[in-house]
């Protein structure tokens, strides 16, 4: 069964304290399975940050124009009272949407999806320096970052539209354990002539959070 997409939805949230459990019961057996009903929706994975108690669900969708066809926009435009309470008490909210631009995985990258790690990188590329920062990632960055066998998939992708920051470019990397983080492959990575003379520029300063996969994936209804 396919549970990748060309397209993701990638949204944080962070409960307040008094309300974890019912925030967790209200994601796992409403918020999700309402999207996963919805046309062009595949598939989607709940994940925990690191360095703080927020939490992501990165959503599998057909193409980024899921969300403006009218299926969506009903879900959207009429939530439930539960939905509409949560969405008004937690902080923490991100919202991406963007579509992948390439792939570069060990294996199949469905069998990879599911990696017990997710590395997301996001950045704010000046047209200008476009092409220069893209080829650098494909032609460099990543394949050096793989030569870690941890460091399982990376899948780059063009943000269409998102908040509450502007990005342009975003990079999710599937590790199967954060010691690839530390690993000699990444600071070769991150040692390069290319890289430092990208890191330059004050546009290269970009965000970078870790994320451990917390329960099973949600499929769609295809």
């Amino acid at each position: 069964m396919q549970i990748k997409g060309q397209a993701v939805l990638f949204s944080e949230m962070t409960p307040g304290p008094d309300f974890v459990d019912r925030f967790h019961n209200w994601y796992d057996t409403h918020h999700i399975p309402v999207r996963m009903a919805c046309p062009g929706f595949v598939s989607a994975q709940r994940y925990k940050r690191q360095d703080t108690e927020g939490y992501l669900a990165v959503y599998e969708m057909d193409d980024v124009g899921v969300l403006s066809r009218d299926a969506y926009k009903v879900i959207k435009s009429q939530p439930s009272e539960e939905t509409a309470w949560m969405l008004a008490n937690v902080t923490g909210f991100t919202r991406y949407l963007a579509g992948e631009t390439s792939v570069k995985s060990q294996e199949a990258p469905d069998s990879t999806l599911d990696a017990a790690v997710l590395y997301a990188v996001s950045f704010n590329v000046p047209a200008e320096a476009a092409a220069e920062f893209d080829s650098w990632y494909e032609t460099e960055h990543i394949p050096l970052l793989m030569e870690c066998p941890d460091w399982l998939m990376v899948r780059r992708m063009r943000v269409a539209d998102g908040v509450p920051e502007t990005y342009t470019h975003m990079a999710l990397h599937y590790l199967a354990d954060s010691k690839a983080l530390q690993s000699p492959a990444r600071d070769k990575a991150r040692k390069t002539a290319w890289r430092d003379k990208l890191a330059k520029n004050d546009w290269f300063k970009a965000s970078y959070t870790v994320f451990d996969r917390v329960g099973q994936r949600h499929l769609g209804r295809r």
